[in-house]
């Protein structure tokens, strides 16, 4: 099925263009169903939130995807019913077919008595929100750590001075609790230290990078020290175009979470971390730190079967000193957030027992950046 072509101008005959293009454009899955709730037609975007060619679809009633009750059947039926459009705003949609997942639906009648129905997930757009406000703390940490590296290193450098001295005049059952005061001093100093590393870590010039050559560099370094037990597993898309950004923090940031999933697999036998990456050419966002409506096509995943991410910190892994580690500072994912910030990216993720993945979607290069050597 093709969707009708519009009636050519004769006054602007240049400008007359398929329909059936445009649709298969868009950004966001979209399919036309008849009244059985048959996908008569189908775009790219639909084909990929299915898991299903276009073809598949047209043989296969919408709950055949997703139950009798579903919000999405609801939505398209009240809308034939009614015949105006029906919108339905965060639903929770999935089934033993698809992932659960938020998403807008909505659903206009056309002439011809079928409907049509968009489908765009939120997941995205709530991780560009938190990312706002990640990269808003970070900023504000960065400033805490030139404050806290002046103003905090040198009182304690006489604390410990001081401890130390009455150490040595101390009662042996006294000289536990200066050392403890000594001890507790170097503490805070490398915290200090981690949060004016952290605030040093700036944007380098951006190139167009092999992302792969990327992935490889962290997966030797993994492999060679915390991760050595573990298996790492690559699923490239070998076709995929550069990225544009600095090689160095691409590799600090996915380092980061390498290191992240080994630790949430900890000692446990068939431990794996799964690298993939990807391309989605209509996946255009209007990302923190990129220009309006900047294409970030190329996805990048990190994936573990480790203990997962608590319900209560998941929504705030991005923020500073949130962590599930006993010794962690808790800067490891505000460091990733504020690299991906600045590359005009964005970061999502995922999480359940047995099951943890981080999404990166990063900007495509130019022709016109320089490759980098690996």
């Amino acid at each position: 099925m093709s969707l009708p072509a519009p009636t050519p101008n004769p006054e602007n005959k240049d400008r007359v263009f398929k329909l059936d293009a445009v649709f298969d454009a868009l950004p966001f899955a979209a399919i036309v169903v008849d009244a059985d709730l048959t996908p008569l037609l189908s775009n790219p975007a639909a084909e990929q939130f299915f898991s299903a060619g276009a073809t598949y679809l047209a043989r296969h009633r919408l709950t055949d995807f997703v139950p009798d009750d579903s919000p999405l059947v609801a939505v398209v039926v009240q809308a034939f019913t009614s015949g105006g459009a029906v919108t339905d705003y965060g639903v929770e949609l999935g089934s033993h077919r698809l992932p659960t997942r938020p998403v807008d639906v909505q659903a206009t009648p056309l002439e011809g008595g079928q409907v049509l129905v968009t489908l765009q997930e939120r997941t995205v757009a709530r991780a560009m929100d938190r990312q706002r406000s990640s990269r808003a703390a970070a900023r504000t940490i960065t400033g805490l750590a030139a404050v806290l590296a002046h103003e905090i290193k040198n009182p304690l450098a006489g604390i410990k001075g001081a401890a130390q001295l009455l150490g040595r005049e101390a009662l042996e059952a006294d000289k536990s609790l200066t050392s403890l005061i000594a001890d507790e001093v170097d503490r805070i100093c490398v915290l200090v230290d981690r949060m004016e590393s952290f605030g040093e870590v700036k944007p380098g010039a951006k190139e167009a990078v092999n992302i792969h050559e990327v992935l490889e560099r962290v997966k030797r370094l993994a492999e060679a020290s915390f991760a050595s037990t573990i298996d790492i597993q690559e699923i490239y898309d070998p076709s995929l175009p550069p990225v544009l950004g600095d090689f160095d923090q691409l590799v600090q940031l996915l380092l980061n979470l390498v290191r992240n999933a080994s630790d949430s697999i900890g000692e446990r036998v068939g431990g794996v971390i799964a690298l993939r990456t990807s391309f989605h050419g209509g996946m255009r966002l209007s990302a923190p730190g990129a220009p309006l409506g900047s294409s970030l096509p190329i996805e990048v995943q990190v994936s573990d079967n480790g203990s997962g991410i608590p319900d209560d910190l998941r929504p705030h892994i991005f923020d500073p000193f949130v962590t599930s580690k006993r010794r962690g500072a808790g800067l490891g994912l505000a460091l990733v957030a504020k690299i991906i910030g600045e590359h005009g990216g964005v970061i999502e993720c995922e999480s359940e027992p047995g099951a943890t993945q981080f999404r990166i979607l990063l900007p495509r290069a130019n022709e016109k950046d320089v490759s980098h050597g690996g």
